[in-house]
């Protein structure tokens, strides 16, 4: 009897490891094993519910999804389950910023002012008791750049976007236009500049800007101008209730035990698309692992989808977002997304989410890890393991001759 149920449930753990198909345009399947392997403890304790990994080199992919997306119903996990990506979504504005400069009507050295000009005037702390604030008139001029590369001296969220508040957080609240207006009478933490505080107030605060410019609202340039033309059907502010019933579940790590279900983090509170829920570019977007690929693939072949549609320019691309926009003392970051301080051939680009999300490229390798969970905290232990994972796939010499698909590449 204990062969037969030993025997059923390895037949179960095979399904939910054959639960990802590629389909990917221009990628062939690696028949590696390398995420599954080092996953499959984890899940077979119940630590990890579920996760997605697909690692890219030139052309050749290991895709693995493993585990579930909800325990309870024994619902596998898959490239089309729905999850939110948190602070992924800055990379995306990003782009939308990167476009505008592309087109001349943009420059990273603008004044915020100029576009929004309620930014004329800001505001410094430069010392806090417990019964005085002291602030001292902004001497530099905040910048486009800076707004979008954490250096303007933000708060993470301003108030009207307050996690406490029941439909607060970061779709909660108000539109980016009215977050950016709120932002400029917000005290900032230091000297536009000089130093770095990570904030979504700043990114938002770049779509207000993108709004101005494009007389749209900036999810839907967004939608036009990257979105639809990249075929990411399944990535939006406000997921329909068929996308709901496949998301991926919340989990929060428990050291030695099962993972425990989270109905909801306060900074992203339930119901997720109804009429409460704003959009927010420093962390809104609701996506799939099959969509997310698209985009990160699309900046790894320097702006150009693997569908044949191109984004942005080469030089785009390599300029402003695949290398930092801030002085070098300040560590890599370019617009929206973590970037390398200097350009070489082991630099890659990319960002990661809240809830244990992550993907990054190497544009000059055209290599891409992407990895997906929704981890509600407790720590992700099995993260040694799978980078050692990623370390054994690019270390693989494949052969990528079959491969007929655009890769990117440029002679």
């Amino acid at each position: 009897m204990k062969r037969i149920i030993k025997g059923l449930a390895l037949m179960a753990m095979l399904v939910l490891l054959s639960n990802c198909t590629t389909a990917q345009t221009g990628a062939i399947e690696s028949k590696t094993s390398y995420a599954k392997d080092a996953l499959q403890e984890y899940v077979e304790s119940g630590q990890l519910p579920g996760a997605i990994s697909v690692l890219y080199k030139d052309g050749v992919q290991e895709t693995c999804c493993i585990g579930y997306a909800d325990v309870e119903s024994k619902r596998p996990i898959t490239m089309n389950s729905a999850f939110m990506q948190c602070s992924q979504t800055k990379g995306f504005c990003g782009v939308t910023i990167a476009k505008l400069v592309e087109e001349g009507r943009l420059s990273l050295e603008d004044p915020v002012s100029k576009y929004l000009p309620e930014f004329e005037t800001l505001w410094v702390r430069v010392e806090k008791s417990d019964s005085v604030i002291v602030l001292n008139k902004a001497k530099n001029v905040l910048t486009v750049r800076m707004v979008m590369n954490h250096t303007g001296g933000f708060p993470f969220e301003v108030s009207v976007k307050r996690r406490e508040a029941r439909g607060g957080g970061w779709s909660g609240g108000a539109r980016v236009r009215q977050v950016a207006s709120v932002a400029a009478e917000t005290m900032l933490r230091f000297e536009p500049g000089t130093n770095v505080r990570y904030s979504n107030t700043g990114i938002d605060i770049g779509a207000a800007i993108v709004e101005i410019i494009t007389g749209m609202r900036w999810e839907d340039y967004l939608k036009k101008e990257v979105l639809d033309p990249l075929g990411m059907k399944d990535t939006w502010f406000w997921p329909t209730d068929k996308q709901l019933k496949t998301k991926i579940e919340l989990y929060e790590t428990k050291k030695g035990a099962p993972a425990k279900w989270v109905e909801e983090m306060p900074w992203q509170q339930r119901p997720y698309n109804d009429s409460h829920v704003f959009t927010s570019a420093g962390a809104g977007l609701w996506t799939t692992a099959t969509d997310q690929l698209k985009f990160y693939k699309m900046l790894m072949n320097l702006g150009l989808g693997e569908n044949g549609v191109r984004i942005l320019k080469e030089e785009t691309v390599k300029n402003i977002l695949a290398r930092t926009t801030r002085p070098a003392s300040m560590s890599g970051y370019s617009l929206g997304l973590s970037a390398p301080v200097e350009d070489h051939e082991n630099a890659w680009f990319g960002h990661g989410g809240a809830w244990g999300t992550n993907c990054s490229v190497n544009w000059h390798k055209k290599e891409l890890k992407l990895w997906v969970v929704q981890n509600a905290g407790g720590g992700q232990p099995w993260n040694p393991a799978v980078a050692k994972a990623a370390e054994k796939f690019f270390a693989q010499p494949f052969d990528n001759s079959d491969v007929d698909a655009y890769t990117g590449r440029t002679k």
